[in-house]
């Protein structure tokens, strides 16, 4: 019907119309302006899996595996990596002290999984233990000391998480740093006193450092832990030592089964992208400051079909000729992985419209049987950037279909340096 309709514009109009219908069709869906096709160039890259570490065992599994670049710091120029990771405990999110790994060679070699004995449980009376979960590090360049941003967890002796204290679900942070070697205990992020934040964490979430020193750190928020969530971003400044919440932005709110939750945050472009977990479907937005978002939409294909990403958090990888999503969804064969986590995929993103370019998906991480955890992302460096995750298996055999325990790097090995990496 459109040809049609084009053809009757052509016979009535002549070149007017002509014009009409090229303009009509750079602003259709799927056609990009001239500045939208720049940034949209092709960019190629190589994918290569690495295990990072394996084990099995019928008692935890390896979870939360996420990594940071410390630049310089590693051999012949290389960054250190560290890998921060804790193990998932029989009962349902109940998580260990925290864990890190160290390569000095772009992830060749690996030490650890090491405790931390300042990152371990606190011990209250009563059994009650303290954790800190759903951990993100990153580097903070201005100070140049790592950051590691979670949620603090309070916990039964049954691993059951408790709401028994004011403020018992807060975001918690530790620093580490790479001269000394040295780890700082955990430290809570202060909140406002709205009620609003009594219920504040960030978890499993990728935040970002600003020209400026700054943090921003996206948080989901609530009241109780037994009503819908919503979400935010808080500015945050840090000095080397403790971190201070400046202001917020607008609060995002759906009430759907138990609201917002896990967002991340990357720049590109020079705007701010936040994807944001829901039980039923993943949701974006985007910012022109950082701190203040459009009405969220749901997480479509180009075509216009939903994601199928559902009850679990979707990455960024951010690269500064190209804005990619890292997710899970249904519809890919893996109706028998529980909330179909797994595998793991990348694909472009179109950063006007919103929406993933299905024909640019691509298998990082596969499935193997076992669900795939939560995940992260980050630059590595300018060539290299990663997804790590783990496999959700507690047993000390291996899977029919392969999973054994692996905690995985997908390396994502760019045809261009990338401009976002953290640099010496």
């Amino acid at each position: 019907m459109r040809w049609m309709r084009d053809r009757e514009l052509l016979r009535v109009g002549g070149l007017l119309a002509v014009a009409a219908v090229v303009l009509a069709a750079a602003a259709m869906p799927g056609h990009a302006r001239p500045a939208e096709r720049k940034r949209m160039q092709k960019l190629d890259f190589d994918v290569r899996l690495d295990v990072l570490h394996r084990e099995l065992s019928p008692e935890f599994c390896w979870f939360h595996p996420r990594a940071a670049a410390i630049p310089g710091a590693g051999r012949d120029g290389h960054p250190a990596v560290i890998v921060t990771l804790q193990k998932h405990l029989r009962a349902s999110d109940h998580y260990s002290g925290l864990y890190t790994m160290r390569s000095d060679d772009l992830g060749k070699t690996w030490t650890g999984p090491t405790e931390v004995p300042e990152l371990g449980w606190v011990h209250e009376p009563n059994g009650v233990t303290v954790a800190v979960a759903d951990v993100t590090p990153g580097w903070h360049p201005q100070t140049r000391r790592l950051i590691a941003i979670g949620a603090q967890v309070r916990y039964n002796q049954g691993g059951d998480q408790l709401e028994d204290t004011h403020r018992a679900h807060q975001t918690a942070y530790a620093v580490h740093d790479p001269r000394t070697g040295a780890w700082s205990r955990w430290k809570r992020l202060e909140m406002p006193p709205d009620k609003q934040f009594d219920y504040a964490r960030s978890a499993c979430a990728q935040w970002l450092v600003q020209p400026d020193g700054t943090l921003l750190v996206p948080l989901y928020i609530g009241r109780n832990a037994n009503e819908p969530m919503a979400v935010t971003v808080a500015q945050c400044a840090f000095d080397g030592q403790e971190l201070k919440c400046l202001r917020h932005g607008n609060v995002m709110e759906l009430n759907v089964e138990r609201g917002l939750c896990e967002p991340s945050v990357a720049f590109f472009g020079g705007r701010y992208y936040l994807t944001i977990r829901n039980d039923v479907k993943g949701y974006v937005t985007v910012s022109e400051d950082g701190l203040h978002y459009r009405a969220i939409q749901p997480w479509v294909f180009d075509d216009g079909t939903e994601l199928g990403s559902y009850n679990t958090q979707q990455h960024w990888v951010a690269h500064s000729d190209g804005l990619y999503l890292s997710y899970t969804r249904r519809g890919a064969n893996n109706d028998h992985i529980p909330r179909s986590r797994a595998p793991i995929f990348i694909a472009r993103v179109d950063p006007e419209r919103l929406c993933v370019l299905r024909d640019t998906e691509r298998v990082l991480i596969p499935e193997r049987g076992a669900m795939l955890g939560n995940f992260g992302a980050c630059a590595i460096s300018p060539r290299e950037s990663w997804v790590t995750d783990a496999e959700y298996i507690m047993s000390d055999r291996p899977d029919a279909r392969g999973a054994d325990g692996s905690a995985f790097i997908a390396r994502i090995i760019w045809s261009r340096p990338n401009r976002l990496a953290p640099r010496r």
